[in-house]
């Protein structure tokens, strides 16, 4: 299962370009939490401390225990992290506030383990689909969904309806949709008709034509 991390936040006031720009400069980023029909709150928190979470951590499948000062602790996803197109700065970001058991919706990467039979022959593994759509407890997200690809071979391809997700994880993302796939090479396809039909052998009548001049000089 996920991680849970911790962060501390303030309730701030006022809103506007000017204001969440003055925030920035002095080392905070803009927030908001929402859910559960309650009114959002508009927060700050540290700079440094979401980055620091940013690089260790994947937010999109980790519960966040958010201090809110003056307020108290609630549970919460990150919900989008909004950057500036040109300079590495965080603009805002949005969380939304979940209760200990329910179930939610979002999207869990999706982790190949396994080389693929067809691999080991020359293909090529391509990996189609990344992340999974998923409901689950909000005490119980997969960190990621492994999918054992070992079984593929050449052409195999391996698809939504074939797994078996963790307990209590339901998947949303359609059936039919392709998780992975061994693509043949010209080379791979080579190696397995050599493995299938053998080596070649030297045709008959091509041996009893040598022996028959071989007699025939003999005389």
């Amino acid at each position: 299962m996920a991680a849970t991390v911790q962060l501390t936040a303030k309730p701030r006031s006022g809103t506007g370009k000017g204001v969440a720009r003055k925030l920035r400069a002095s080392g905070w980023i803009p927030a908001v939490v929402y859910g559960h029909g309650e009114p959002a709150r508009a927060l700050m928190v540290e700079a440094r401390a979401f980055e620091r979470l940013l690089s260790h951590t994947a937010l999109e499948t980790t519960l966040v225990e958010l201090t809110i000062e003056g307020v108290g602790a609630v549970r919460a996803l990150v919900r989008e992290v909004q950057r500036h197109p040109v300079r590495p700065e965080i603009l805002h970001v949005d969380f939304y506030q979940v209760h200990r058991g329910e179930r939610i919706r979002l999207d869990v990467p999706v982790r190949l383990v396994g080389k693929p039979q067809g691999v080991e022959v020359g293909g090529l593994l391509d990996h189609v689909l990344h992340t999974l759509h998923v409901e689950c407890e909000a005490d119980r997200i997969p960190e990621a969904i492994e999918v054992d690809v070992s079984g593929l071979g050449l052409g195999d391809s391996l698809h939504v309806r074939d797994l078996v997700p963790p307990e209590g994880v339901r998947v949303l993302t359609p059936g039919d949709e392709t998780i992975a796939t061994v693509l043949a090479t010209a080379a791979a396809e080579a190696a397995e008709a050599e493995v299938a039909g053998g080596p070649e052998l030297p045709e008959p009548e091509v041996i009893r034509r040598g022996r028959a001049e071989e007699e025939e000089a003999a005389e």
